[in-house]
């Protein structure tokens, strides 16, 4: 009788053990998803946070019950159909494409891993998707308006600078869909109040001390600065030498002014790459990119630092200050 129950307690603590590894067998497979870009993981550090939430808010917690595939161009955007074409043989379950020239890539490796992208211009007309209201294919995502916004941002650095007639505009011939949307804008801007543009191209770091050099020789009265991923990355040595050859400049996003810049106006890139998560983690759950909107971005910013602006001698309008969404002092 003893040896009996013996056998019986051993074969229920066999039992017992084997439960929880069948339990373990059948939970889902973490999801991976990919996210790559042309820039550096520095440069995106704060998108980064901001996509991590628009992920945390559809249920997804990184290192909980999601894992990212990071792929970095580090500035050279020409590997980027090779880091997309990684992703692809990877199997991730989506793919976050950032800027025109990663989503491009993603759209060309793959036409059935859904992606979500994230732009600064008319996606339809990047060839990303067939509409904005149903984009048709494995594609959809955000439009953040920098390149739309170009105009604006060149007449505000007027109003700041209203004595201005001759301005630089700093562009990266590597990023060429931003870059020439920029310069469009820019200049059917500037013909409209007459001002002379002149432009400067960077792609490296060295490019951009080159052109400050030239910058600092030719003495124009302002510069805009394209979008893009490189810019950026760039922007606290943008903002230096800017300032220390006095120069007044505008960007298209906050980080500039935050990192020392003068001023920037656009489209919240850092909610765009949140309102990005919140449609991966759709995705995930079983949407189709087919039947989800390009999400148009309406949340803009006008940021100035008024310390720099004291720094380069200039008396901002009161006018302007009002209208500031915030004032970095």
């Amino acid at each position: 009788m003893l040896d009996l129950r013996r056998r019986q307690f051993i074969l229920a603590l066999g039992g017992a053990a084997v439960w929880p590894l069948a339990a373990g067998a059948q939970q889902p497979a973490t999801p991976v998803i990919g996210y790559f870009a042309s820039g550096t993981p520095e440069g995106f550090s704060d998108f980064l946070r901001a996509l991590r939430q628009g992920l945390k808010e559809s249920g997804y917690v990184e290192g909980e019950n999601l894992a990212i595939e990071y792929r970095w161009a580090e500035n050279e955007p020409e590997r980027l159909p090779i880091l997309a074409a990684d992703l692809v043989r990877r199997q991730v379950k989506v793919i976050a494409a950032m800027g025109p020239p990663a989503s491009i890539a993603a759209v060309k490796a793959t036409t059935t891993i859904p992606i979500v992208f994230g732009v600064p211009e008319d996606p339809v007309r990047l060839g990303l998707v067939a509409s904005l209201a149903r984009p048709g294919g494995n594609a959809t995502g955000v439009n953040f308006f920098s390149a739309e916004l170009a105009a604006k941002r060149l007449e505000l650095l007027h109003e700041l600078v209203p004595t201005a007639k001759r301005v630089a505009v700093l562009l990266n011939p590597t990023e060429p869909t931003i870059a020439a949307a920029n310069l469009r804008d820019v200049e059917g801007a500037a013909s409209a109040v007459a001002l002379q543009i002149r432009v400067f191209n960077a792609s490296t770091i060295a490019e951009i001390d080159t052109a400050f050099a030239a910058l600092a020789s030719e003495r124009p009265d302002a510069l805009f600065i394209s979008g893009g991923p490189f810019f950026v990355n760039r922007r606290v040595q943008i903002a230096h030498l800017a300032t220390r050859y006095a120069l007044p400049a505008i960007a298209s996003q906050r980080l500039y002014p935050e990192a020392g810049g003068l001023v920037s106006y656009g489209a919240s890139v850092t909610d765009a790459h949140r309102q990005a998560g919140v449609y991966i983690g759709r995705i995930l759950k079983g949407a189709k990119p087919a039947d989800l909107p390009v999400v148009q971005s309406t949340k803009f910013e006008f940021v100035l630092n008024l310390t720099t602006a004291k720094a380069l001698g200039l008396e901002v309008p009161p006018s302007l200050l009002a209208r500031a969404d915030e004032v970095i002092e």
